[in-house]
């Protein structure tokens, strides 16, 4: 399975608590930056696999590869998560768009670009070197989402310093990782029952993961 790595931490327990028997290959999280070079780095990953006459997967949406990753889907005959962006993933693309529909100046956060935000983002965009520039890139925002996976009063607190730094109020929508679980499972069993017979069952949402997205101020 080639991932992308701002989900990398999410799928390995995932795939441990499963005891799935899949090979993880994370890509860097910083490709979305460029993600022009997602397809590629892909490419070279998948190609080999087949090769060795493995099954392959992509933990990917689309990832703003513009359709890229389809066309590889497609050339190689392999699937991919469903969904523009992680964010479609994790929240539902209808609660996505409602969202965006509301507001398009709308800042989304995961727990990885909370916890990775001075590296993947400010020191990815440059700004660590410019911060002159920083309204630049975010002077059109109107409001910051944390999409919480595993909300702590720790990780909020970073999410708060997040949207400090764009003088914004913050959001918290609790998704918890039951849609991501539930398309891996998916995926999972789309390689698996072909050729091996074998089906894996949806997953039932755990007790840590949030039944259904709530918005801590009531806006979403």
């Amino acid at each position: 399975m080639i991932a992308c790595g701002a989900l990398g931490a999410h799928l390995r327990e995932i795939i441990a608590r499963w005891d799935w028997q899949v090979e993880l290959h994370c890509l860097p999280a910083l490709l979305h930056n460029r993600p022009g070079q997602i397809t590629i780095h892909a490419e070279r990953i998948a190609r080999g696999a087949l090769a060795a006459g493995r099954r392959v997967a992509l933990a990917y949406a689309d990832c703003g590869t513009y359709g890229t990753l389809d066309e590889l889907c497609a050339r190689l005959g392999l699937r991919r998560l469903p969904g523009l962006h992680c964010y479609d993933v994790l929240a539902g693309p209808s609660r996505m768009r409602e969202m965006f529909d509301a507001e398009p100046g709308t800042y989304v956060l995961t727990d990885y670009l909370v916890r990775s935000f001075e590296r993947t983002v400010v020191a990815g965009l440059g700004l660590d070197a410019h911060p002159e520039l920083w309204p630049d890139y975010f002077r059109h925002y109107r409001r910051v989402v944390w999409l919480a996976q595993d909300r702590s009063a720790a990780l909020e607190a970073q999410a708060e310093r997040v949207a400090a730094r764009f003088g914004l109020p913050l959001t918290v929508i609790e998704t918890g990782t039951g849609r991501l679980e539930a398309e891996l499972a998916r995926l999972v069993a789309e390689e698996t029952s072909p050729g091996a017979g074998t089906a894996v069952r949806p997953p039932a949402r755990s007790a840590r993961i949030a039944a259904g997205a709530t918005a801590r101020d009531g806006s979403l």
